[in-house]
């Protein structure tokens, strides 16, 4: 069977674990720690990054950070993973949710301002499939509305929008570093705050409500309880396996490109027939190879889609159903405007194999499967 998905390795993870181990030091905020968050700052040209146990803590940390609370509305939209939805409801705020763009699978920002209300605050934006929003349109209704915006980057690391890192963008970025994501460390994200005002306070929050952080800086001579908080630091051992990757880092983006790219040509005469339409990469973005999908005729074909690439071993999989017709998206949400496209959309998309280390021969067998069954289909 080709996997679906195979977290990354590339070699220096476990020679790194052991120097975390050895160093004594494996709780938060280690060697490890700071070198992946440095990195990240330096790469991306973030004003701060702090790793986090998880991406859905980092959209916590976010919500948190943006004041959120009882009565307050975030928009964003259905199409989503649930910790989209879950940072902003945890921290007591409704969830409204708007359509995507069919192109790009991501909120339409031309649907978002219909949807602001006196008690809106924030907006996320989530950069599906490593491709941006249009941030541009974006960050002009929440300047006018006076509103915060969070991008949710979990599937964007390595990706921009003109020219802009995603997730500095905003006035908080989210990075995943899951083990399904193009760089790994098991469970782990990343939060990255791009005003300076938040820094102390966010620092804080990942504390436990302690101002450890300023202590450990050698700025206070004691530590202790400030505010309210909660443990968002992840093991040094998770961060030394991240390391590993992001010394890597182009190697790894490269070779998703490379597979991208194959499928994408591949099965160009497909999309050309009208068998199935290809993912849409604005001009202004370059994206991160974070996945591989094609939409289908319709719900109907999709599944025999699947079942069909299964029985011949390749694992594919359909993605989010959407968070508006979950029980908990009607519990703590709304949907503003006309589901045009979010429910039909997401019903007809299908992901390939994709993954750091495909080898061109499972590549070229699922490529071989999907020309079959459509030569099938059409027969």
């Amino acid at each position: 069977m080709i996997d679906f998905n195979v977290p990354p390795f590339v070699g220096n993870e476990l020679k790194y674990i052991e120097e975390a181990v050895a160093a004594k030091k494996i709780c938060g905020d280690g060697r490890f720690t700071k070198q992946c968050n440095k990195w990240m700052e330096d790469r991306f040209d973030a004003q701060k990054v702090l790793l986090t146990t998880s991406g859905t803590t980092a959209l916590e940390m976010a919500a948190i950070l943006c004041g959120l609370k009882e009565g307050d509305e975030v928009i964003l939209p259905s199409y989503t993973f649930s910790s989209t939805a879950t940072a902003p409801v945890l921290a007591g705020a409704t969830l409204v949710f708007v359509d995507i763009r069919p192109d790009t699978m991501n909120i339409d920002e031309k649907k978002i301002e219909q949807a602001v209300t006196e008690r809106t605050k924030a907006i996320i934006a989530v950069h599906y499939a490593g491709v941006a929003c249009e941030m541009d349109t974006i960050m002009k209704i929440a300047k006018e509305h006076d509103l915060k915006v969070i991008e949710d980057a979990a599937q964007g690391v390595m990706s921009s929008y003109k020219g802009k890192a995603l997730g500095t963008i905003g006035d908080f970025g989210c990075f995943s570093f899951h083990e399904t994501k193009n760089y790994s460390m098991g469970e782990g994200g990343a939060l990255l705050i791009n005003d300076a005002a938040y820094n102390e306070k966010a620092e804080i929050l990942r504390e436990k409500g302690t101002n450890r952080s300023k202590f450990f800086r050698g700025q206070i001579d004691k530590y202790t309880w400030v505010d309210y908080g909660s443990s968002y630091l992840p093991s040094d051992i998770n961060a030394a396996y991240l390391w590993a990757q992001l010394e890597m880092a182009d190697r790894i983006n490269d070779d998703r490109l490379e597979s991208w790219a194959a499928y994408y040509e591949a099965f160009r005469p497909l999309a050309d027939k009208g068998l199935l339409e290809l993912p849409f990469v604005p001009e202004d973005c370059v994206h991160n190879a974070h996945m591989f999908y094609m939409k289908l005729r319709d719900l109907e074909q999709r599944s025999a889609f699947l079942s069909y690439m299964k029985q011949n071993g390749a694992l594919c999989v359909f993605h989010y159903i959407p968070l508006h017709s979950a029980p908990a998206g009607q519990k703590f949400g709304r949907f503003d405007g006309e589901d045009e496209y979010t429910t039909s959309e997401s019903e007809r998309l299908v992901r390939l194999p994709m993954y750091y280390g495909l080898k061109k021969e499972d590549r070229d067998q699922v490529i071989a499967l999907v020309k079959a069954f459509f030569a099938e289909s059409e027969g």
